[in-house]
């Protein structure tokens, strides 16, 4: 009894290190597509711009769940910028002159990255017995998927 307990707490702590990844990720993608929004240029500069800050914010509003997923497995979920520096995956970029069409392309690309990882994620929580995180992940997923969605469809129409 005792073995299949202390399974369970691994499964938990691992879970709980995941969602610490995902949600260093969701900041370094929510700063990134806040500084596209920031200077993103050209024809389509409004439409970008409008639809850069609807992701940046889709983004922020979901780090409070996943953050609050780590507490209720009892673990310390991530404290300063430094925390999310050394758990993210998603690269920076810092680049403020990337052309609007690089700026769709690397976003999506890093959307894309996050549907990856969202369902490695929930393998862990199916693992882990956890099915509030795997409802979660659900949604997370579906949410990921259609920010790479707008994406692709903007990046055709340039």
């Amino acid at each position: 009894m005792t073995n299949h307990i202390s399974q369970g707490d691994n499964g938990r702590k691992a879970l709980a290190d995941a969602l610490n990844r995902i949600l260093a990720d969701y900041y370094a993608l929510y700063f990134k597509t806040k500084n596209f929004h920031w200077h993103v240029s050209g024809p389509h500069f409004r439409e970008y711009h409008l639809l850069f800050d609807e992701q940046a914010a889709e983004l922020l509003a979901t780090t409070d769940p996943i953050a609050e997923r780590v507490r209720k497995l009892g673990q310390q979920t991530l404290t300063s910028i430094a925390s999310v520096t050394a758990h993210q995956r998603i690269a920076d970029n810092d680049n403020g002159d990337l052309g609007a069409q690089a700026m769709l392309a690397e976003l999506r690309s890093d959307n894309d990255q996050l549907i990856a990882r969202l369902k490695e994620l929930k393998i862990l929580a199916d693992e882990a017995g956890d099915n509030a995180t795997d409802g979660l992940l659900d949604d997370w997923t579906d949410e990921a998927e259609q920010r790479s969605w707008f994406l692709a469809q903007s990046a055709h129409a340039a």
